[in-house]
């Protein structure tokens, strides 16, 4: 699975809730494709528009070690008190900064299984939770930073993309050519 980076737009839509029917054996290898492919980045989180879908889901593994299963997620309340935390992501590689959020949610969603939970969280769990809703707005981390900062990493992503798409369209050219010259030998060969 690949995760989306920065510069995608897929990162800067709202994502769909599922329907209940979509809860079903298909979307339980989807979760665990997610949790592989989080834990092979070394990450905390993953949100289904990291994933590639535009859909209301979220996996997370914090300092507990549990695996947990957000799908239709929605924070019904923050605490009052805020705490900073340096922030990653891995849609944005590389990039950490500080950012200030409720030490507390309480979160209601339901689980792989479709069964509706609510959960308190706070300390890390609560930020890991609190950072992959926003990714199912359409937000991403340094959108709660430092304007000048979010603009200049916007920037640096849109770079790397439009360097990797050059890449791409220079390396597809070449092999068109190559095509070109390989097919103009066996016609020689066969006349």
């Amino acid at each position: 699975m690949r995760i989306t980076k920065l510069g995608e737009e897929i990162l800067r839509q709202v994502a769909e809730p599922f329907e209940m029917e979509e809860i079903n054996d298909e979307l339980r290898v989807f979760i665990e494709e997610m949790f592989d492919t989080m834990i092979e980045a070394e990450g905390v989180g993953l949100a289904g528009p990291q994933a590639g879908i535009s859909k209301r889901i979220f996996v997370v593994i914090s300092d507990d070690d549990v695996r947990r299963v957000f799908i239709n997620p929605q924070i019904i309340s923050t605490s009052a008190e805020l705490c900073d935390y340096e922030e990653g992501c891995l849609s944005i590689p590389g990039v950490y900064e500080n950012i200030q959020r409720p030490a507390k949610v309480t979160v209601q969603a339901f689980n792989e299984k479709g069964k509706p939970f609510t959960l308190e969280a706070e300390g890390l769990l609560a930020r890991i939770i609190q950072h992959e809703n926003d990714h199912l707005d359409g937000h991403v981390f340094i959108d709660r930073g430092d304007a000048d900062f979010a603009k200049q990493t916007e920037e640096q992503f849109k770079r790397r993309a439009e360097r990797a798409e050059k890449k791409r369209l220079e390396r597809e050219a070449k092999e068109k050519r190559i095509a070109a010259k390989i097919a103009a030998k066996e016609a020689k060969k066969n006349k």
